[in-house]
């Protein structure tokens, strides 16, 4: 299991959260999107798990993990650069999708080659590799509309048996964040974004 994350710091992530955010409350709250994500990773039954930071890890990173550097260059070199370090299958996620479980990441390639889970922005919050290869992600445009189209067609170009996961929310915005802590409402991320809501009201 992968996860590919930036270091919860004010101003360098969850830039679009502020407003209604401060920059201080946006990264409390990607610090507590990263630890329910985390959380989800640890309890899979997966034989290793990698968090690919940019950043320093700190007290939000469990036990189990090990810490790899994001490399340098664009999204599509740093998410084919962390399945250069793997040599078996591989899940990938991001921090965006606090409401991930166990149950969803715990995935079987006996019956596809691809695992490709499409987030609701047109972007894609997992993709999963039996034979991780770097190539399949170098060049595809990220950020747009359509990267999730562009990857998924990259995946059954080469030729990959593909099986589809549920679409799911990435928390970009205070809409997507109130939506998803609705879906996950005991997780550390709705706890957070409701401390951020009380303050607001004083």
């Amino acid at each position: 299991m992968l996860v590919i994350a930036k270091e919860p710091l004010p101003g360098r992530v969850k830039t679009r959260l502020t407003p209604p955010f401060s920059p201080a409350e946006a990264a409390s709250l990607a610090e507590a999107a990263l630890a329910d994500s985390l959380a989800a990773v640890a309890a899979t039954p997966a034989t290793r798990r990698v968090l690919v930071l940019d950043g320093a890890p700190g007290p939000w990173l469990p036990p189990g993990f090990e810490v790899v550097r994001q490399c340098p260059g664009g999204l599509d070199e740093r998410l084919a650069d962390a399945f250069a370090h793997c040599t078996g299958p591989a899940l990938l996620i991001g921090m965006d999708t606090p409401q991930v479980t166990p149950e969803l990441l715990t995935v079987d390639f006996a019956d596809c080659d691809a695992y490709f889970g499409p987030a609701e922005d047109g972007g894609f919050w997992a993709l999963g590799l039996a034979d991780p290869d770097p190539a399949l992600l170098r060049g595809v445009p990220m950020s747009t509309p359509v990267t999730g189209a562009v990857q998924r067609r990259r995946l059954v170009d080469a030729g990959l048996r593909v099986q589809d996961l549920p679409r799911l929310r990435d928390v970009d915005t205070a809409a997507d964040a109130h939506a998803v802590a609705t879906l996950a409402p005991h997780g550390r991320f709705a706890r957070r974004l409701a401390r951020c809501g009380a303050a607001a009201r004083r």
